[in-house]
């Protein structure tokens, strides 16, 4: 099954489907990667604070898979903000993965109000590491509007994407809009509410008529609205049910059927970003 890619705007592209591996237990992230490119996964993401780079690294070396049919992301630590720590940790990142570059590298939380609240200084010294091609692109994770919109106007570098908490019951509406209105491509974090959906009654009416599991057609609602998505399980069954999600589609009313479960800010699951310091 092929899976479609998204184009950034700084004229690369990303595979609009990918595997996480948060809390993904170091010890196991190989096996569980390996398995998943064996599925069929071609985009893996991880992050320095996850602490299983090593092991997706090795997952790839040992697939042999040429480099570039993969698209990895990793993400920058919260305690690496200060742009030498940007530079050093992302060179030990590489070394973490045993790859000479990365596709896209995040800032993983803005941290508004530490390091002096300079996370624009933090953004600079990110785009300084796509000049000699060890990232491709960068991007930013969990931007509110406000972090969007200071970053890009006091440095004009636009992230390729924000990776943000988008569900069924929680939209994220507003940094989903800024990110668009910027042409930041929004990448949604935790997809399927944590599986807290499965037995929604809309979802499973949507299921039964379609022939799909509820998680499937939750992140069939994701594919339909145009953001990537990357699913976490250590379960080859749940991967392979995750990936079987491009040979059906979902009607605009059920689009809009999903996205009327939005609970606003009550559905947020994860911490708030200006909260995290």
């Amino acid at each position: 099954m092929t899976v479609p890619s998204l184009s950034l705007n700084d004229g690369t592209s990303i595979p609009q489907l990918g595997f996480g591996v948060f809390q993904v237990p170091p010890d196991q992230t190989t096996a569980t990667v390996g398995k998943a490119l064996e599925v069929g996964y071609r985009h893996i993401d991880t992050a320095q604070m996850y602490g299983n780079e090593k092991g997706v690294g090795e997952a790839i070396a040992a697939s042999g898979l040429a480099r570039d049919e993969i698209y990895v992301t990793t993400k920058l630590n919260n305690s690496n903000h200060a742009p030498d720590d940007v530079r050093r940790s992302f060179a030990q990142s590489l070394t973490e993965l045993g790859l000479d570059h990365v596709d896209l590298f995040l800032i993983h939380w803005p941290m508004p109000e530490a390091y002096g609240g300079d996370f624009v200084s933090t953004w600079r010294a990110m785009a300084e590491l796509t000049t000699d091609g060890r990232a491709t692109s960068v991007g930013v994770s969990n931007f509110e509007p406000a972090h969007l919109e200071r970053i890009i106007d006091e440095t004009g570098v636009i992230p390729a994407v924000n990776q943000i908490e988008v569900h069924p019951r929680f939209g994220n509406e507003a940094a989903r809009k800024a990110s668009a209105e910027r042409g930041v491509l929004v990448e949604a974090w935790s997809p399927t509410g944590r599986t807290s959906l499965r037995d929604n009654p809309v979802i499973a009416e949507i299921a039964e008529r379609v022939g799909r599991t509820p998680v499937q057609v939750t992140l069939r609602w994701h594919i339909e609205r145009g953001d990537v998505i990357f699913p976490k399980t250590m379960h080859e069954e749940r991967m392979r049910e995750n990936f079987g999600l491009f040979d059906f589609s979902l009607s605009p009313d059920d689009v809009l059927a999903i996205s009327a479960l939005d609970q606003g800010a009550e559905g947020r699951m994860g911490p708030h970003p200006n909260d995290l310091n």
